[in-house]
């Protein structure tokens, strides 16, 4: 199938693409103790109620197993993909966006955060510690702002590719927005406070995540036609059948 041929590139990519220690994903032992507990705690009902969501979905419509497998896929192999700064970080894509847009923004913080303890254990990519701040950031703000978007884009009668567009590449800028203001408020400056810190943490991200997200807004698009041509041939089942577009 062509999606995942995609999907194989993109990790191609990853593989051959330098290791850096910081990365838009927080590192492991970076936030203090008391902000890394007080973001777990923030996250663990989104994934409890995502965890039902998941449930509920598999046992109504156990055709979109596969479905749900190649978003949780997609969002793995983009957000793997760490591609170097100037600033001596490196930024990367998030996949969220066309995870929320197919299951909802519950689902897709799931997704994010089992893709993120993966990529904790598996490529020292993000931490454990750090696991809640991260999953807030990639799968809970930027989920709901793309789900929130792409609804808002296609009531408003913007065509489907526009909306898909603008919700992987505004859930991407949400993404690292919210990193941003994490790291913030865990280290504000010494002179200015919250918002110079904020700014100057924006600036470690924004040079490369930019166009990094205009480019996962490109990809989302062209992996969501792709769906609906399988969806039209029965090889797949890109909506649920009683329920329509997608719930929170």
């Amino acid at each position: 199938m062509k999606i995942f041929q995609l999907l194989f590139c993109f990790l191609l990519m990853n593989i051959v693409a330098p290791a850096h220690v910081f990365a838009m994903h927080i590192m492991e032992g970076f936030l203090p103790k008391e902000y890394a507990l007080g973001w777990l705690i923030v996250t663990l009902p989104f994934i409890l109620y995502g965890s039902s969501k998941i449930s509920k979905t598999i046992r109504d419509y156990p055709e979109r197993k596969m479905l749900l497998g190649l978003a949780g896929a997609f969002i793995f192999v983009l957000s793997a993909l760490k591609i170097p700064s100037i600033t001596g970080s490196c930024s990367h894509p998030t996949g969220v966006g066309l995870s929320a847009i197919l299951f909802g923004p519950s689902i897709s913080t799931v997704l994010s955060g089992i893709v993120l303890v993966f990529q904790a254990l598996l490529l020292a990519h993000g931490g454990i510690t750090t696991w809640g701040a991260n999953t807030f950031s990639m799968g809970i703000a930027g989920s709901f702002t793309a789900w929130i978007l792409f609804t808002v884009s296609r009531k408003v009668g913007l065509s489907d590719k526009v909306a898909v567009f603008l919700a992987a590449a505004v859930g991407d800028w949400t993404t690292y927005m919210v990193t941003a203001g994490q790291l913030a408020m865990a280290f504000p400056d010494t002179t200015t406070g919250f918002i110079g810190s904020y700014l100057k943490f924006l600036g470690v991200f924004a040079l490369t995540q930019i166009p990094l997200a205009v480019s996962e807004g490109f990809l989302s698009v062209i992996v969501y036609n792709m769906l609906q041509s399988y969806d039209k041939q029965g090889l797949i089942s890109l909506w649920p059948h009683k329920e329509g577009d997608p719930k929170i």
